[in-house]
């Protein structure tokens, strides 16, 4: 059996690190994240001397993250769930700039309303090349707006770590379930931190593309080899949106590219480019945040620009005084369905979390390490929601893809990094 990684080195080599950057914010000395075009976001240990490598390690959900024992089966296959609603943002601007209904933005604006939190670590599309992303801490509606909608690139929002110690009162924050639960660790090791992290919102997760996949995107939606991409819309503008893009021509002149349904986009090219670790995650639903929002697709838009739905998942007490707080001030319309209604919400992500067991006993299989877990009740999930083909296929199909893929091997990530500027990926 394959030793577990002791260091942050060791846990990008061998494929579990999820990018957050909780790493390179708890030691942003020692610790750099970098952009790799075909492994994502990735920390690169700057100062070989640190002891950092190892004390990262306290912060890293990478290697798993404890959750609290299950009250009953909906939180054995979901995380803590305290209570669910669907609903949308009163504010019409919200609910069509978000992906679904606006809830997270709206939920963030109200934060800032009510004084829970001073400010909102979230991402936004980097102004210099609209295919990347960049973690920031927003003050004001026109920020908040500014990162609506989904961002299917990678993203490092636990990077902002040591902006939340120096800011000025509490700041909440917005990141996908791997972000939210990397905070969550760093939070209980540094009481400074837990002092200044307000409310934590997670959004439901099927996996983070790399770049390369983002160029394969743009080629599919006709934007010319070497031009600056000003705009990348993935989702939002309705529910759930087109994708598109912009781009600057040599003359200064924008043009819009083609815009196709979210379906093609995430189905037939982004999600080829999701990292093995999204493979092998437990939690695509925000199971250690306060508040997690995602798709209600059991009851799914009838055209690509319907009036947004969004599903709302309390998981502590404090998230849902905070929901039901937001409902009561107007921020948002919203009604209580039953706590299991996730699973009819989500019937993608519950075979995706089901499929896990079989996924991670292949790598157990190989020598290969693989992320603690509650892995009693994953393989309850896994036992009575796969039929046989599917648990085949989940423990056959993963070891083909090992030997295929020679997942064994440790990746080498360019210090480097992607080079600053509008260059593009290989695929362009």
């Amino acid at each position: 059996m394959t030793r577990a990684p002791a260091t942050i080195d060791a846990v990008v080599a061998c494929q579990l690190c999820t990018g957050c950057g909780a790493c390179a914010g708890a030691f942003p000395d020692a610790i750099r994240m970098v952009e790799d075009p075909v492994h994502g976001r990735r920390p690169v240990v700057v100062d070989p001397a640190a002891t950092a490598r190892t004390d990262a390690m306290a912060v890293c959900a990478g290697i798993g993250a404890p959750l609290p024992a299950p009250r009953d089966e909906t939180e054995a296959d979901w995380g803590p769930v305290r209570a669910v609603w669907e609903g949308w943002a009163r504010d019409p601007e919200i609910r069509h700039r978000g992906s679904s209904g606006g809830a997270v933005t709206a939920l963030a604006l109200f934060a800032l309303a009510s004084g829970k939190a001073r400010g909102i670590a979230h991402v936004t599309a980097r102004e210099d090349d609209a295919r990347l992303n960049r973690a920031t801490i927003s003050t004001d509606r026109a920020g908040l707006l500014a990162g609506a909608g989904s961002r299917y690139a990678q993203a490092s929002p636990a990077e902002l770590l040591p902006a939340i110690r120096s800011a000025p009162g509490t700041t909440a924050m917005i990141g996908k379930p791997c972000d939210i639960a990397s905070v969550v660790k760093a939070r209980q090791a540094d009481p400074d931190l837990a002092a200044k992290l307000g409310p934590t919102i997670a959004i439901f997760c099927a996996g983070a593309p790399n770049l390369n996949a983002t160029e394969d995107l743009l080629d599919r939606l006709g934007v010319p080899a070497g031009a600056r991409v000003t705009a990348l819309r993935y989702r939002g503008t309705g529910w759930p949106g087109l994708m598109q893009a912009t781009w600057r021509e040599a003359d200064g002149t924008e043009r819009d590219s083609l815009a196709i349904p979210y379906a093609e986009g995430w189905g037939k090219i982004l999600q080829s480019g999701r990292r093995w670790r999204c493979r092998i995650c437990d939690d695509h639903t925000g199971a250690f945040a306060d508040i997690s929002v995602g798709d209600p697709w059991h009851k799914p838009p009838q055209g690509d620009t319907d009036p947004g739905r969004s599903l709302i998942v309390a998981r502590t007490s404090a998230g849902q005084q905070f929901v039901e707080q937001a409902i009561a001030a107007g921020v948002l319309a919203a009604e209580v369905r039953p706590r299991d209604t996730i699973a009819r919400a989500q019937p993608n992500l519950r075979a995706t979390n089901a499929a896990v067991w079989g996924r991670r006993a292949a790598m157990r299989l190989t020598g290969l390490p693989v992320p603690q877990g509650r892995s009693i009740a994953r393989f309850a999930l896994w036992w009575r929601a796969l039929g046989p083909m599917a648990k085949a296929q989940s423990l056959a199909g993963t070891l083909r893809r090992i030997l295929r893929a020679r997942l064994w091997r440790p990746i080498a990530i360019d210090p480097q990094g992607l080079k600053q500027g509008p260059k593009q990926g290989p695929n362009r």
